[in-house]
């Protein structure tokens, strides 16, 4: 089959899941046409991804959250406020996702989690089955865990997945453990998706500790914390602009540009893992015996974090408190059953690409569909195109 990958593209995790199937799928005998990714103007496209991919890959201009002046968390008021100045950008970003899903001819459609795939899918109906893969369309499995949050945010996270469905055929939902299958929600819960070059590593323990920031203003935090135990060594990532490859701050600290090669070598000889919660590394350093401290910046995160403590993936925190960190890599127990979980992943995501199990006709459009259409075509005479 001809398929064309559509990714939502802040952080690296649904990138590198990307990478991870693409491999398996070509291993298949299946044929990954391209790639769109969604990204906004103030994020980079990782050079590692573009490398790796080995297929076409093209960027649109895509939703996302704004972080705060300081560069940490996510600040939702400015987000929704800088989103809704560029809705125009967003419908021309339909317009060339419907397009070069027309071009390609593309059998399937694998959304990443990209919001505007689904409002492709809402507004054009393309012929291609969409089949959407992420760990949040978990979030909709009646069995899902929350963490304690406003119930408002809840809903509103739940809405915003469901809108990246839209017109799917089947959702892979990637989970930290075993899960039953909604048929009803067309929901299939599979393992996460992790490179071969995961697979392959060999766990070790260092020295050292390792982290990923999502957003660079927490540089500061991880800085601090180095003037006050200037004898640990730390290797941290980041996407920060403008600065080298390698920032080496002193013998002990450097801050690294995304690099996936080195940055699983790093994973793997390292004494504990510390990140902003992104699903994907936390399943890395899980799978690598890394004891995790988990900084959520949105409620994704948040989510991620707590459904990824329920399975001893290690803690969550506020802020960067290394201390805990340190003291939780002399007590961490691995989970065994990931590993064993992880093991399935080939056979349980492949036989969903059989075209015997892709959904022959086209989907009906649901209520939920129905009523977007229909509010989002009396509010489109307002939209600048």
């Amino acid at each position: 089959m001809k398929i064309l990958f559509i990714v939502q593209g802040e952080g690296r995790g649904h990138l590198t899941q990307a990478l991870s199937l693409k491999q398996k799928l070509v291993a298949e005998g299946h044929e990954v046409v391209g790639v769109l990714v969604g990204k906004s103007p103030a994020r980079r496209l990782p050079l590692f991804f573009t490398e790796k991919i080995a297929t076409p890959v093209f960027s649109f201009e895509s939703p996302n959250f704004l972080p705060t002046a300081k560069n940490k968390q996510a600040n939702l008021l400015k987000s929704v406020v800088y989103n809704s100045a560029r809705l125009h950008k967003y419908v021309a970003s339909i317009l060339y996702i419907n397009r070069i899903i027309k071009e390609t001819k593309a059998d399937v459609v694998v959304n990443f989690y990209e919001l505007l795939t689904g409002l492709t899918y809402l507004f054009f109906r393309p012929r291609a089955k969409m089949i959407c893969i992420a760990h949040q369309y978990l979030f909709l499995h009646p069995n899902f865990s929350f963490p304690r949050l406003n119930s408002l945010s809840l809903a509103s996270l739940k809405f915003f997945t469901l809108m990246t469905a839209i017109g799917s055929v089947k959702k892979l939902a990637l989970s930290f453990r075993k899960m039953r299958e909604v048929p009803s929600k067309r929901i299939i819960v599979v393992p996460p998706l992790l490179r071969q070059e995961v697979l392959e590593a060999t766990p070790r323990n260092g020295n050292y500790l390792h982290g990923y920031l999502l957003n660079s203003g927490f540089s500061e935090e991880i800085g601090t914390w180095h003037k006050k135990h200037p004898q640990v060594s730390m290797h941290f990532f980041w996407d920060k602009k403008n600065v080298s490859a390698e920032l080496q701050v002193d013998t002990n600290l450097t801050f690294h540009q995304l690099n996936d090669t080195l940055f699983i070598e790093y994973m793997a000889g390292a004494k504990a893992y510390a990140t902003t919660a992104g699903f994907e590394s936390v399943c890395e350093a899980m799978y690598l015996n890394k004891p995790v401290l988990m900084v959520p910046t949105h409620i994704e995160q948040a989510c991620n974090a707590f459904d990824a403590s329920l399975e001893g993936a290690g803690i969550i925190s506020n802020q960067f408190d290394l201390d805990t960190l340190l003291d939780l890599s002399e007590t961490h127990k691995p989970n065994t059953r990931f590993s064993h979980w992880v093991k399935q992943t080939d056979w349980l995501i492949l036989r969903e690409f059989r075209s015997d199990l892709l959904v022959d006709e086209e989907p009906v459009p649901t209520f939920f569909q129905r009523f977007i259409t229909n509010w989002t075509c009396r509010l489109g005479r307002f939209l600048p195109i």
